[in-house]
């Protein structure tokens, strides 16, 4: 079952970094190089210096002998030392709580950063929802082994219909006033709270409620969690009389309940580019055999149409000022699994994200498989109106807009044992980075080069 511990994190000193604003991020794969440079300017101390560093500009201007790798070492330990970050006195667990406003609805969002145990996928405690890729986790992995520090947590969530562990923390935090309230620069419209949870009765009241919990699920952190595993094993290997208890078998995780009302997903648009095979007005003629096409004026009017499909099959497409604005909505859902091959289920079939990678990009527009997996022909986008851009200024050829996966359906999938496609959820808001760090100590760092 599910296996949480409390730890002595590694935080920015209240003391010496007095607007965390400056010094917090978002994940390490929602940084651009853009993005990057914006939180370098915030601080000298930004954690982007140790979470992304693998730049290309990076690796021209590093000093011979060491790596981008080594250099975030350079920047964490400096810290440490000058007093930047400092260590938990006590071992804590962490409520996270993220404020923020969707469609003029505003939520509320409970987290809790624990120390989460690392765990087999085939065991069915800790499971994923998408696909990952190679490049991403030999990073992190370099990342992991040279620090060793899980230094921004995963998004898992888990299933608790009463929401009785959010009802825990909320005691354990008794209205008292958080230790950071601040917000994050890309999405400033979040107000993050975060409080340390050190009283020893609330953190086993916490633990006892989660020991139960099974079938958690990745939101966010896929490529992080694989890379904790084959640290696990790495650390394993070279430490064989390690107890069980010892970090490296941990994981950073802000876990938040399946069922807290502040749970929102939102849709991840896609922007094709480098594919001109395939007209956006041959893609409108070939579509309509399968979808009701309509005309509309404008973006706000086109997303407005395809919200208000509940079953998640009105989709939206623009093919430049010339073409304009268009739904495309599923005619016959029995399409969806007479068009769409292969060993899934039928569940997988019906996500709104499948039939249009199935039916709409793979057999209407024909564009190659080969060119979404390496994503040289796609860009995702969760603002519709980045896409639209994109394609009035030619570097994009058309665009397709959809609604946004539902939890019951992100559920589904997983308890098929199956991947969604990918970018199927944008979990909202993201984990951000920077508030606590889960240290890997207690054996000493080794290369994964064996």
């Amino acid at each position: 079952m599910a296996v949480i511990k409390p730890f002595r994190g590694i935080r920015y000193n209240p003391k010496l970094i007095e607007d965390m604003r400056a010094v917090i991020s978002q994940p390490h794969d929602r940084i651009d190089r853009v993005r990057r440079q914006q939180y370098k300017d915030l601080s000298p101390y930004n954690i982007v210096r140790i979470i992304r560093v693998r730049t290309e500009e990076d690796r021209g201007s590093i000093p011979e002998g060491t790596s981008v790798y080594t250099r975030a070492q350079q920047h964490y330990e400096q810290w440490l030392e000058d007093g930047i970050l400092i260590r938990e006195p006590a071992p804590a667990l962490y409520a996270h709580e993220q404020t923020f406003t969707i469609d003029d609805q505003t939520y509320v969002r409970m987290g809790l950063l624990t120390a989460l145990k690392l765990t087999d996928f085939e065991e069915g405690i800790v499971l994923p929802h998408e696909k990952t890729h190679s490049g991403p986790k030999a990073d992190r992995l370099d990342l992991i082994c040279t620090l060793p520090v899980s230094a921004e947590p995963i998004f898992v969530l888990y299933p608790d219909p009463e929401n009785k562990i959010n009802l825990q923390i909320q005691q354990a935090i008794n209205s008292r006033e958080p230790d950071i309230d601040t917000t994050e620069m890309h999405e400033h419209l979040v107000r993050q709270r975060f409080w340390a949870i050190t009283d020893p009765v609330h953190i086993q009241a916490i633990q006892d409620e989660m020991a139960s919990k099974r079938d958690l699920i990745i939101a966010d952190g896929h490529h992080r969690y694989t890379t904790g595993l084959n640290y696990r094993r790495i650390q394993q290997q070279a430490n064989p009389d390690a107890p069980a208890d010892a970090n490296f078998n941990y994981i950073a995780a802000t876990l938040v309940s399946m069922d807290d009302p502040g749970l929102a997903i939102l849709p991840t648009h896609r922007e094709i580019r480098n594919f001109t095979a395939t007209s956006p007005t041959e893609i409108l003629e070939r579509a309509d055999s399968y979808f009701a096409i309509a005309q509309v004026p404008d973006l706000k009017v086109c997303m407005e149409q395809v919200r208000a499909d509940s079953r998640g099959y009105t989709y939206g497409f623009y093919g430049g000022p010339a073409i304009g604005f268009y739904t495309l909505s599923l005619r016959d859902t029995s399409l969806i699994y007479s068009m769409i091959d292969g060993g899934h289920s039928n569940e997988w079939k019906a996500l709104t994200a499948s039939v249009l990678h199935e039916i709409l990009l793979e057999q209407v527009a024909e564009v190659p498989y080969s060119g979404i997996e390496s994503r040289e022909m796609i860009r995702y986008r969760r603002d519709p109106q980045h896409a639209v851009k994109s394609v009035d200024s030619g570097e994009a050829n058309f665009a397709f807009f959809l609604s946004p996966t539902k939890m019951k359906d992100v559920q589904a999938c997983v308890a098929n044992h199956e991947t969604m496609p990918q970018k199927s959820t944008d979990f909202y808001p993201k984990i951000i980075a920077g508030l606590a760090m889960l240290p890997l100590d207690g054996t000493p760092s080794v290369s994964r080069r064996e």
